[in-house]
């Protein structure tokens, strides 16, 4: 990472999903949202005291509900589809109409072997394409001009990977760094609705400010 940043920008993980309530999903993109989850949605766009300069929406579906009344709120400003998708490290182990308590073992299989590299086929990557992800949209951060805050709706592990990235500066991440990064989710929770801001300074290019869920006001 450089020491260079663009405008501050606010990573907002999606509101509660269909899988995030236990309930059997059909691969890691096209969960959606609970009720609950559309409320979350809603307290997200209620939030924002002014438009942001720039809405970046993951592709998968909890993402973009999550984003869509943020965007109804604010019809003018501009929206990108950006490739900040949940890390999707069960590739094919991630089967039709399975729960997490059914994908559990193979999540726990793949974090016991600690391979950085390693990808389980079908639409899978690996952690360090992950950590490739989350350069990129710092990067991508850093060239845009500081005119405005940018709204990023994401989700929870690759909210973290950015966290662990501007701490850590690791570009080429080893065994060792994974298991770092794999400690950091249990301590470092992200609930349905938070916000995540990245205020421009530190020594990374980027501070963190961890926010709660959907409360409290999002103002440029």
């Amino acid at each position: 990472m450089t020491g260079d940043t663009g405008p501050r920008a606010w990573l907002i993980r999606h509101g509660q999903s269909e899988s995030n309530a236990g309930l059997p999903t059909n691969g890691p993109g096209a969960a959606p949202l609970t009720e609950l989850g559309h409320a979350e949605a809603r307290r997200v766009a209620a939030r924002f005291d002014a438009p942001p300069a720039l809405i970046a929406v993951s592709p998968f579906r909890r993402a973009r509900e999550t984003a869509a009344p943020t965007i109804a709120r604010f019809p003018d400003v501009p929206c990108e589809e950006w490739p900040v998708q949940e890390f999707t490290y069960l590739g094919a182990l991630h089967g039709p109409q399975t729960t997490v308590e059914q994908r559990r073992p193979f999540a726990e299989a793949y974090w016991r072997r600690c391979d950085p590299d390693l990808v389980e086929g079908g639409d899978g990557e690996s952690f360090r394409d992950l950590i490739g992800r989350a350069r990129a949209m710092l990067e991508r951060l850093a060239a845009l001009p500081a005119d405005g805050p940018v709204a990023v709706f994401s989700h929870a592990m690759f909210i973290r990977a950015v966290i662990w990235t501007l701490a850590t500066g690791t570009a080429e991440p080893s065994a060792a760094d994974m298991r770092t990064y794999e400690r950091l989710g249990g301590t470092l929770l992200i609930p349905n609705g938070a916000v995540v801001e990245l205020r421009p300074g530190g020594r990374s290019g980027y501070a963190v400010v961890v926010d709660g869920p959907a409360s409290g006001r999002l103002a440029k």
